[in-house]
């Protein structure tokens, strides 16, 4: 079956608690919606399986068996519980553990399966066990899967494509790895995980090979990757930049990128398990950088960061 939304919106009395979300998806695939507390996942969630009618939009799907009706199949975890229900059915079953719960909901008869939060208060070493199967069932299948999370870091694991909300409004949609990657906007970048953030204005021509800026704190040079033009902004306005911690080398030896080198100083560095997190100041702009392991260097030190051109992401807003 395939599963397509198109323009739901949802107003609870004077409150929108979705405007606009569109989306369509195959069976054995699985999509990701994102987003803050209240930003709008499980209200999307529950229009999907007929718990709530949507204000405004359209929901179809189509069956690959014609002659059964459909019956979508909720694991929503409440209060310490996994709640399992098909609606469309007479079963409803609560109790169950998580991981439990989601392989009854894969087995069963439903044409698709929607979890909300479902698997978020598993330990990580459940998480991870659990999370190997999760895919290849999900093809095996053959049902859609919609995987509503507040951590990120599931949504990249499990997900084939992902919705991003935040108040009930669509921030970016793409492949997980594209909205990391490629944030088109200050709020996705920054609830998709660490990043940096500075205001700059462009000096270079709108058809220039390399765009070039100048940051609003500390006046440094920096050439971002070519992008279309709508995206650069006009010559007198102030735009964002984004880079990624990990993108962000960091050295005090003799080898460096060519492009984008900054002197900084080291203010802070935060053991983080497998990362380190080095806080740096460049003449007041600060810049983060995500290291697997720092050798020599501590805070007060000196040191080089290098921003490559193409890790650097020019934001609309």
């Amino acid at each position: 079956m395939t599963l397509k939304a198109s323009g739901i919106s949802k107003r609870f009395n004077n409150n929108w608690a979705l405007r606009d979300v569109s989306f369509e998806m195959k069976a054995g695939t699985v999509l990701g919606v994102f987003g803050p507390s209240g930003g709008g996942k499980s209200t999307l969630l529950s229009i999907i399986a007929g718990e709530e009618s949507a204000t405004t939009g359209t929901l179809s799907a189509e069956l690959t068996n014609l002659v059964s009706s459909r019956k979508v199949c909720m694991v929503r975890h409440e209060s310490g519980r996994s709640l399992f229900a098909i609606f469309g059915s007479t079963r409803r079953t609560s109790g169950q553990g998580p991981t439990n719960a989601v392989e009854a909901a894969l087995s069963s008869d439903a044409d698709a399966v929607l979890l909300d939060e479902a698997l978020s208060h598993l330990d990580q070493s459940a998480k991870h066990y659990f999370f190997e199967k999760f895919r290849s069932r999900v093809s095996g299948t053959g049902k859609c899967v919609v995987y509503a999370s507040a951590n990120f870091d599931d949504i990249l694991e499990l997900c084939d494509s992902v919705i991003v909300l935040e108040a009930g409004y669509v921030v970016q949609t793409g492949t997980p790895q594209e909205v990391y990657c490629e944030p088109s906007t200050s709020r996705a970048a920054i609830l998709t995980g660490r990043t940096n953030l500075f205001e700059a204005r462009r000096l270079s021509s709108s058809k220039a090979e390399t765009p070039e800026f100048q940051t609003i704190t500390g006046s440094h040079r920096l050439i971002a990757a070519r992008t279309e033009k709508a995206k650069l902004g006009a010559l007198n306005q102030n735009i964002l930049l984004s880079i990624r911690p990990e993108y962000v080398s960091i050295s005090f030896g003799a080898s460096f990128p060519e492009d984008n080198l900054l002197k900084a100083t080291i203010t802070s560095v935060k053991f983080l398990g497998p990362n380190t997190l080095v806080e740096c100041d460049a003449d007041g702009l600060r810049i983060d950088v995500l290291v697997m392991r720092l050798v020599g260097l501590s805070a007060g030190d000196e040191c080089m960061l290098g921003l490559p051109p193409e890790r650097i992401t020019i934001l609309t807003n």
